[in-house]
């Protein structure tokens, strides 16, 4: 969601390694995010909540943060991979401060302003206690949360991979980072499926926090990792361009993607989520591999790579968008689900739009005004 990214102008030759480390700018990624956004947008509209048997697929709009959970971890591992390979090491103070300066200013604002919202406004004191938490981007492990703040858990999960994960790259052997990776997923999945408490390993409470692993959880992020190692290595490049090199790939791959999400059992813990999330690799790098693959007009039309590049703010202001379009529609007698839901996208974007131009922008040019 809050990932720099990096571009070329695309090809029509197959694809090499030397011009995918050339790329500063994956032209996709953006469109990728536009879906992934709008599939959070659907999950918390009331449409298929209003159906009386809605098919497996149209419930599921949550997978696009496990898809930005992917995005969000190979394109951070492919930029300090390549700033690796440019200066001799990457820099951490750079790295945070960019991260910082992305997410930090508008992410505090919202938490603010929903915090003073409902405890100062609607005077729900009770609730105090919970904000130090959201600062201190922890919110995956509260045990309730502050209306409107529900979401900030996968973006603590993405600032807990970001404190970390740069520095056991900096530390480990590169011959070690893809098996690490390979028992960082193992573990993620043994303590989803309750593995850990089999050697006595219990979740830690501590009101109102309770520290155990949610779901998929790092596993995607961790994926996504896997990926910009792998494509960043010349020899498993060229295994992944002749699987995934054709242009074909990539409408190949988001199908058989769609039809995991309708096929899959409706508990996906465990194993289901393993296999979707490396799904959702393959198709991320049917669509890196090469830029000229048969999707790229979809991902690359103009309205929808503007909506990715707001992608964050939108996320972040989305229920408040849903909460205003509620208002403003009960008032004018309706609750149909299609209308709410076109109206919340539409404020929600437009929110995130005014905050990116008048408020995130001041900070982003600070970005690389920091000495390394």
């Amino acid at each position: 969601m809050t990932s720099d990214t990096i571009s070329q102008e695309p090809s029509s030759v197959y694809p090499d390694h030397d011009q995918y480390l050339s790329v500063r700018y994956f032209g996709s990624l953006n469109g990728l995010r536009f879906f992934c956004i709008f599939a959070v947008l659907w999950h918390h509209a009331p449409i298929w909540t209003q159906l009386s048997d809605p098919q497996r697929i149209l419930t599921r709009g949550f997978l696009g943060v496990d898809f930005f959970f992917v995005l969000s971890g190979f394109l951070i591992t492919t930029l300090l991979l390549r700033e690796e390979d440019r200066s001799g090491r990457f820099s951490l103070k750079g790295f945070y401060w960019r991260r910082i300066l992305r997410i930090v200013p508008v992410y505090f604002l919202v938490v603010t302003a929903i915090s003073i919202y409902y405890i100062g406004i609607k005077g729900m004191g009770e609730l105090l206690e919970l904000v130090p938490f959201y600062y201190l981007f922890l919110s995956n492990f509260l045990v309730e949360d502050i209306p409107m703040l529900a979401p900030t858990w996968s973006l603590s999960v993405e600032e807990q991979y970001y404190l970390i994960w740069p520095m056991l790259l900096l530390l480990v052997p590169r011959r070690s980072i893809l098996p690490l990776l390979v028992v960082l997923i193992f573990l993620n999945l043994v303590a989803v499926t309750g593995g850990l408490r089999l050697i006595g390993i219990q979740p830690i409470e501590s009101y109102p926090l309770l520290f155990k692993m949610f779901t998929a959880t790092y596993a995607p992020i961790l994926i996504g990792s896997g990926l910009a190692v792998l494509l960043h290595k010349r020899e498993s490049f060229r295994r992944f361009a002749q699987l995934f090199g054709s242009k074909w790939s990539s409408p190949i791959l988001f199908t058989t993607l769609l039809i995991l999400i309708q096929m899959l059992p409706a508990d996906m813990t465990g194993w289901p989520n393993l296999i979707l999330h490396l799904a959702m690799a393959s198709c991320l790098a049917s669509i890196v591999i090469r830029e000229d693959h048969q999707l790229r007009c979809v991902f690359e039309w103009s309205p929808f790579i503007r909506v990715g590049e707001i992608s964050y703010g939108v996320y972040l202001y989305h229920l408040i968008g849903l909460h205003i379009a509620t208002l403003i529609l009960a008032k004018l007698g309706t609750d149909e689900g299609w209308i709410i839901f076109l109206v919340y996208s539409a404020i929600s974007i437009c929110i995130a739009e005014l905050s990116f131009r008048l408020y995130e922008t001041r900070f982003l040019k600070l970005r690389y005004k920091t000495q390394r």
